[in-house]
């Protein structure tokens, strides 16, 4: 099976780079399950197969596995923890802590099934404190847990470029990095337990200060009656340029959001940066203000609107 129409019918064109498809590589096959078919787990569980690993799914709504196994060769379960039996790593990615929660543990949990010396990788972006919670849950049966967020959105996960950025034992990420490799470009150990998830809040404060500064930007250059679309090409080609003004300042300038990261999911990442700076000390102003103004957005309609909607405040 081909890479580019399988995943691309799960993603927006709009928001997917050309790319070919990807090369995947020789890495020995494993027996490997993966919990939650969102828009991002959907297409990284599909790489996962089109690398030659033995994948079964597992996902809340039944009807969502069902299409998965339609595209892709696997198989779907229908608990958490029956998709965890027998393998050698469980990848999961759900919506936030009780989400996580509820497919790791109790009865029908992930931890339930997997047989000892397997190893649990999150791709959740939770809080620091479930990652640890987890992993100590995780250690009590003999087992490994690797808190792994990602960085790339949903073109990303589609086109299995992905930055994972863990935390946990680094026996574990080692044994880990080979498989999850398919759907990423980086696959990075950043410490111990938390510190995947701590390095994610560390990305979306810089991101929530990037995308307020470029709707200010492209906001005030309309004010002043200037073509954006060539303003952002100058100075794009300088020390302005962002990932955001690259991939988000045309799509402002002509005021679409129909597509990427939704406003809802950003306001619950900044959440949990909130309020793990209330436990560390730090201090986050420019956060909490731009969190503030998602909270706008929020009310003005925008809860799946992409996060560059910022600049709808300002029109």
């Amino acid at each position: 099976m081909g890479l580019l129409n399988p995943l691309q019918s799960h993603t927006r064109s709009s928001d997917m780079p050309s790319t070919n498809p990807r090369p995947y590589e020789s890495t020995p096959a494993r027996k490997v399950a993966f919990l939650g078919l969102g828009v991002m787990g959907f297409p990284m569980a599909g790489h996962l197969a089109l690398a030659g690993h033995e994948v079964t799914v597992y996902n809340r709504t039944a009807a969502k596995a069902q299409a998965w196994t339609g595209e892709f060769k696997g198989r779907a379960a229908a608990t958490p923890r029956e998709a965890a039996a027998g393998c050698d790593i469980v990848f999961c990615c759900v919506g936030n802590d009780d989400d996580l929660r509820s497919v790791v543990l109790g009865e029908d949990g992930a931890l339930a099934g997997m047989k000892p010396g397997a190893i649990f990788v999150d791709h959740t972006t939770a809080s620091a404190n479930v990652a640890r919670e987890l992993s100590a849950a995780a250690a009590a049966k003999g087992l490994q847990f690797i808190d792994a967020p990602v960085s790339g959105g949903q073109a990303g996960a589609q086109n299995g470029l992905l930055t994972v950025m863990c935390g946990g034992d680094a026996k574990a990420f080692d044994a880990v990095k080979p498989v999850g490799m398919a759907f990423a470009r980086a696959f990075t150990l950043l410490g111990p337990s938390g510190a995947g998830q701590l390095t994610k809040m560390v990305n979306q404060i810089c991101i929530a200060g990037l995308v307020q500064g470029l709707s200010e930007a492209i906001a005030f250059g309309q004010r002043a009656g200037l073509d954006m679309e060539q303003v952002l090409e100058v100075i794009g080609k300088g020390a302005a340029q962002s990932w955001q003004m690259d991939n988000r300042g045309k799509t402002m300038i002509a005021d679409k959001f129909d597509f990427g990261f939704a406003v809802d999911w950003m306001r619950k990442d900044l959440g949990l940066c909130l309020d793990e700076a209330q436990r560390n000390g730090a201090r986050l102003p420019v956060t909490a203000l731009v969190d503030q103004f998602y909270a706008d957005v929020q009310a003005m309609g925008g809860k799946r609107w992409d996060t560059s909607s910022l600049i709808k405040r300002l029109r």
